[in-house]
């Protein structure tokens, strides 16, 4: 296999790779699945649709923190399996995550519960449709995190390496986790404290759900899998929690002003979700007590229409709420790359990581 090209981290030819890492195990999967009944298949069948597709970030920081640290492997299989792992634990956050925020699609498909749902509804099964569809897509997410770990502790590459990136692929699926706990009790206002600003609260809501899972803890595993050095894994953490947060905040961006059609989600449903993000935050502090209160009513409300989410936006955008997450934007991502420029690290991992920080902010999906 030829080396994949730092200028294009996440290359087709990466995907394709990933992708049948993924394919691969699912197929194996397959096996013993059938034998427990055909029930199961169209679980199956969802976690193969919900894998299919995505921006293979995580994946991608993994490969290439391994890179920064030891050059381009020879035989990769073994980091490819292991960086394909945590698309598994990325799914498995989507689905539990389109639950807890009743989201209806999720990258363009109904989201699992939907998905189950609507295949109670065809097989005229007994009971609630809607409590069908939620209580198979808890366990669609429950499978998916069991596989992540299984695919990740059983990929091929030496034994101590793989020792030491467990702890830090612990920390992942921990920290996740209890960042979405931080951000389902700040949108029901019991998260915080009298001396914590309602900014920094976000901040410390997306370093955990977002800055950590997406960037800090992929990029660090694959150092640990290249036998990486304690001060890589501390540039890691140093370029990875900006660019993270970064991601994040252009993610809040498009949850108001994306195009529905590139980001796979209706355009408002951060608004109809009640979510506290960075862009909210900024908008209630900035805005006049008018516009405030009146953004603030329109948080948390599923039967926003278009003209509720244009006054939103509009409130949002002339408060100055949207120039300083584009601003914050452009401040972690030149904190993260200054953070690659003196490492100690190869050329083809600096050039690849800037790259990939690069396209967490510059993107419109």
């Amino acid at each position: 296999m030829c080396p994949f090209d730092p200028y294009s981290p996440v290359s087709a030819d990466f995907r394709d790779s990933i992708n049948a890492r993924i394919s691969s195990f699912l197929d194996n999967e397959r096996r013993g699945i059938d034998a427990i009944g055909t029930e199961l298949s169209p679980v199956l069948d969802a976690a193969r649709d919900y894998t299919g597709g995505g921006k293979r970030l995580r994946p991608a920081f993994c490969y290439w923190g391994h890179v920064a640290a030891a050059g381009q492997p020879v035989a990769p299989s073994g980091l490819l399996q292991a960086a394909g792992s945590l698309e598994f634990l990325h799914v498995s956050a989507l689905v539990h995550d389109d639950l807890i925020d009743h989201s209806n699609t999720r990258r363009g498909l109904p989201s699992a519960h939907r998905r189950f749902e609507a295949a109670h509804v065809t097989a005229h099964g007994d009971g609630s449709a809607e409590q069908f569809g939620f209580d198979v897509a808890i366990l669609l997410g429950d499978l998916l995190l069991m596989w992540s770990s299984q695919m990740f502790t059983s990929a091929p590459v030496e034994a101590d390496r793989l020792a030491a990136a467990i702890p830090l692929f612990d920390a992942m699926r921990t920290e996740v986790t209890c960042g979405q706990v931080l951000d389902v009790t700040s949108q029901s206002g019991m998260a915080g404290s009298d001396s914590e600003s309602a900014l920094d609260l976000v901040g410390r809501v997306v370093e955990y759900k977002c800055a950590s899972y997406t960037v800090v803890r992929p990029s660090q595993i694959g150092v640990a899998l290249a036998g990486g050095s304690s001060r890589l894994q501390q540039t890691m953490a140093d370029f990875g929690s900006p660019i993270g947060r970064a991601f994040q905040y252009r993610d809040d961006l498009l949850g108001v002003f994306g195009d529905a059609e590139l980001t796979g989600k209706p355009a408002g449903d951060d608004l109809r979700e009640g979510k506290r993000t960075v862009l909210v935050a900024h908008a209630l502090n900035q805005a006049d007590s008018g516009d405030a209160a009146r953004l603030k009513s329109l948080l948390g409300r599923p039967d926003l229409d278009d003209d509720d989410v244009a006054i939103a936006r509009r409130i949002i955008e002339t408060s100055g709420a949207r120039d300083a997450v584009e601003s914050t934007i452009e401040q972690c991502h030149d904190r993260a790359v200054a953070a690659l420029d003196d490492a100690e690290m190869t050329d083809a991992g600096r050039v690849a990581l800037r790259e990939l920080a690069h396209q967490c902010v510059e993107r419109d999906f």
